[in-house]
């Protein structure tokens, strides 16, 4: 705690996490929805009922994945926020 104390101000190391989270959720958001496009054209164009049942597994573990971001990204914006300014 004497650390942040001694801290004048914390608030560009905020600003830095703040710029990566949304990095990070654009690339994710990006490449999660080709992914899904990719996965969902698969899945209708896919003969074998294996092979459907793959791009199925496949758009479950992007949707998680996708969800998963987005709460670790609350989570990160939870701490900093709780971190005393002075």
């Amino acid at each position: 705690m004497h650390f942040l104390a001694a801290s004048p101000d914390i608030q560009p190391i905020t600003d830095l996490i703040n710029t990566w989270i949304h990095i990070g959720q654009a690339l994710v958001g990006s490449v999660g929805a080709l992914a899904f496009i990719f996965a969902f054209i698969w899945k209708i164009t896919a003969v074998e009922s294996k092979s459907a049942l793959a791009a199925k597994q496949w758009i479950q573990r992007i949707v998680v994945g996708t969800i998963g971001v987005e709460v670790a990204s609350s989570l990160v914006s939870i701490l900093t926020s709780s971190v005393p300014t002075r």
